[in-house]
């Protein structure tokens, strides 16, 4: 080997990876969430932990690193036509609340175990994108629907001047459904056909759940599918951390914009 080369490996031996510490920050994010987080929170949380690094460095820590988030798929559709009465899109794509219980939005998604189904239908809060109540059934029928609104209108009293936006859903055009809405004076609105963006804010959360929950885990069972999923939820509200929340989590970002009021 010529002299010149074993003075340059030798040199490169001898440094020292300036990146070694948030490698390792990286890594440790990474996996406490389960791969769930991409480039952009994994630096908001490691700005959180005193390291500010640039996005587009961890991006490249992370290739190296070989950790990567997995790509979201399609959902479930419940839309059968007009089988009771269809309503206006009084949402209009405005997903911006300023207050909790302002506007809320719900949806099913299906999952398949082990050739069985399993269905989720949540409400999610468009102020801080918090799922605020949920219900799982192996049947896409109406009363899982209604049970959801029984148990959410007994923990949310106030809702008046609310807004709860769907899709055209049979279960959404359902006249129990709407006079349940009614009478706890809340406006119902409903995407119009065949535009899932009027849902969007819902269909994320979908995706997210999807790409960070079930297209990961070799589920055996439904039983062990809904035992994820509730555990997901609780994750998704208290730990998960969102950009547009400016880095806290859904329940952090209520419990700050509550302190600000008092």
């Amino acid at each position: 080997m010529a002299k010149s080369s074993f003075h340059y490996y030798q040199h490169r031996a001898s440094l020292v990876d300036k990146y070694l510490e948030v490698k390792a920050a990286i890594k440790r994010i990474f996996h406490a969430h389960k791969g769930r987080l991409g480039y952009r929170r994994i630096t908001e949380l490691l700005k959180q932990s005193n390291i500010v690094i640039n996005h587009k460095t961890v991006l490249n820590l992370m290739h190296k690193l070989g950790l990567k988030c997995l790509i979201r798929l399609k959902k479930y559709r419940s839309y059968k036509g007009e089988v009771g009465t269809v309503v206006a899109n009084v949402l209009a794509r405005d997903f911006t609340a300023h207050a909790p219980n302002q506007k809320w939005a719900t949806d099913i998604t299906e999952f398949k175990v082990a050739g069985k189904k399993l269905y989720l239908s949540p409400i999610i809060d468009l102020f801080n994108r918090e799922i605020i109540n949920f219900e799982l059934t192996e049947s896409p029928n109406y009363n899982h629907v209604a049970k959801l609104l029984n148990k959410t209108f007994k923990q949310h009293k106030q809702t008046s001047n609310l807004i709860l936006h769907s899709d055209q859903g049979w279960h959404y055009q359902m006249k129990h459904y709407q006079k349940e809405l009614a009478n706890h004076s809340v406006t119902q609105s409903m995407s119009r056909k065949g535009n899932c963006l009027d849902n969007a804010v819902i269909e994320n959360f979908f995706g997210i759940l999807k790409s960070e929950l079930y297209y990961t885990t070799k589920f055996q069972s439904i039983q062990q599918l809904k035992k994820e999923i509730k555990s997901y939820i609780k994750y998704y509200n208290h730990e998960r951390i969102k950009m547009n929340l400016n880095g806290m989590s859904p329940v952090d970002y209520r419990a700050h914009y509550v302190k600000s009021i008092v």
